[in-house]
Order: structure tokens, then sequence, then C-alpha cells
């Protein structure tokens, strides 16, 4: 595929009965936008990201890989050594200083994706789909993905991502969407609760050591909701629910505005900056500090390296799934 062009941009707008409102870019299966109304009645931006589509498409965009509400794989997250093994074969996949990130130079979130099918009326939904070829950044197999986007009556924005292969494969698949619920400013104030009592250690890189870490007595410890402050985090948090269970919260006082997160996987990856690129104009006006925070729920990182993490291994055979759901709420 060669450079995408403006022109072949698309963006998606699911809307339900509440005039809630999910855009969504073709352009890395991307959640672009979403809008809902707040405690006074003003309809909310929720989602931190670029305000026009062909900013997706820069040099500074790529080259900052801050993934704006992008799917990310083959492999989210850090693979370190240059390569992992299946089945005592070797593969080699692209690294930066040791690390390989996010699926290497042009991960799923820099590829254009083809919609397939759109659906109207009561919980509108968008499926988008693409084929990872045999060796695109390293991994072996034809991979093909799916990722379906679906915006209920009740105001859950559900993610489902599915994959199949024809060679046996490593993947690890999330959603990178930023979230700010005063619809600008920080998230400073907002309180978070994460359904976990331990995190990766992790090197200075951000690759993880193999350990896992207690979160009593750390400032780290979401167990009970709590404001986020001015601290910044990038962390794995290790999930202590059922799959499937409440996994994380996020409350604004300001909007009213809470999101919850459930879904089917072991980790939530964390990430709040201390700032964002400046190189855009983005969808609201925000603060220079902490003005979002990402929760991707995926499995482990570098997980190919360590036997006592969750197998990121795809057979033949066998489907992918990370099923993601967003129930928004307002009080």
């Amino acid at each position: 595929m060669g450079q995408v062009k403006k022109e072949e941009l698309r963006i998606i707008e699911l809307k339900n009965k509440k005039d809630s409102s999910l855009r969504i870019l073709n352009f890395g299966a991307t959640l672009f936008s979403f809008r809902i109304y707040d405690k006074h009645k003003n309809l909310t931006e929720c989602i931190v990201g670029p305000k026009r589509p062909e900013d997706y498409l820069s040099v500074a965009y790529k080259e900052d890989n801050r993934c704006f509400g992008a799917t990310v794989g083959r492999y989210a997250g850090r693979i370190s050594k240059g390569g992992f093994q299946i089945d005592d074969k070797e593969y080699v996949i692209n690294e930066v200083e040791g690390v390989h990130l996010h699926g290497g130079n042009s991960g799923f979130q820099d590829k254009l994706w083809e919609v397939a099918d759109i659906t109207t009326g009561s919980d509108p939904s968008v499926l988008l789909e693409y084929t990872s070829k045999d060796g695109e950044e390293g991994y072996p197999g034809n991979l093909k993905v799916q990722a379906k986007y679906t915006l209920t009556e009740n105001d859950e924005i559900l993610i489902d991502y599915s994959a199949t292969t024809d060679k046996d494969t490593i993947i690890n698949i999330t959603n990178h969407a930023y979230w700010n619920l005063n619809g600008g400013g920080s998230v400073s104030d907002h309180f978070m609760k994460i359904n976990a009592s331990k995190v990766l250690e992790l090197e200075d890189n951000n690759l993880p050591t193999g350990n896992l870490v207690k979160l009593r007595d750390s400032f780290k410890d979401y167990r009970e909701a709590k404001i986020t402050g001015n601290r910044p985090l990038d962390d794995v948090f290790v999930l202590d629910t059922i799959k499937g269970e409440l996994q994380a919260q996020l409350f604004s006082s300001l909007s009213g505005i809470k999101l919850r997160l459930y879904s089917n996987q072991d980790a939530l990856v964390v990430y709040l900056p201390e700032s964002l690129p400046s190189n855009w104009d983005y969808l609201t006006k925000l603060d220079e500090q902490f003005p979002a925070v990402a929760l991707e729920a995926q499995n482990f990182p570098d997980a190919p390296h360590f036997r006592n993490f969750p197998s990121s291994i795809l057979k033949v055979g066998e489907n992918y799934e990370n099923n993601i759901r967003l129930e928004f709420s307002v009080k």
C-alpha cells in the first residue's frame, strides 16, 4: 500500500436516539470523536485528538506516534530483543534502541482500513477490515483483522477486534483513544478507579522485567477511586477482575460524565502524559499539562519473552478476540 491520500479518508458517524455521536476514521480504524450530553445539557467532546482528518496523514503525526484513537497492532506495546520465536523459528522485527513499539515502523494505526459494512437504526455500527500480509513488519502469516464499532442506545461504545491467520503468529491489538471527560482543559480533576492490585515492573525503556509489583501503599494504587492529580502515568496494570467484569472507571464531577470499561483482556495500560504534541489543532481546547488519559485494554507487553505472561500466540484455526465495552453515564 502506498501513501494514503487525503481524498481516501472517510469518516463514518454513528448516532443514537439520545443524540450521542460516535465518529470513526478509516485511517487507523480510529475513534475520531465521541460527543455526549453532560449534566449541564451541553454536548461534550470526550475524545482528544487532531481536529482535522488530514492531520493524521502528516509526517509529524507519524513521528510523534501517539496513536490518537487508533487501532494498534499487530502488537500493541513493546517487544524486546528485536524479535521472537514460535516453534524454534526466529522472526526479526524492527527495533529502535532495543524496543519494538506498537507493531513497528508502520503498524495498523498507519493503515487505511476498508469500510466493510455500516448498519443504521438501533445500535448503529461500522465494520472495518484490514489484511496484514505475511512478513509485514517481520510478523508471520497473512492476518485478516476486523474492527467493529457499535454505539448502543444506552451510550455504550462496543469495540470488537477479531483476527485469523494462516501461519502461527503473535498478536496484541488494542484501541488507543485518549479521554477527557471535561470536554477540554485537563484531566487532573478526574477520578479514576482500576481494579488491579499489581503492575508490571518496568525498566527505564518501559520494557517489563517479568516481575509483578504489588501496589499496596503506592500512589499508583487506584483500587479505590481517587483523583489523578498532576502525576504522569505509563503503566501496565494487571487486572484482578474476571474477564468481562468492570475493570476501570473514569469520572469528571465537572461534567458529570462517567466512563466504565469492561474487556476480556488481562491488562490495562494507563497512559497519562504530562503533555501532548502541539503540531496540530485539537478537537477541543486543552491545557498544556495533563490534557488526556488513555485506557488500553490488552495483553501484557513483551509477552513472547516471558513464560509467566499470558500467551500472545495465535495459531492457525484459532480466532483472536479483544472485546471492549465503554459504558457512559451522566449524573
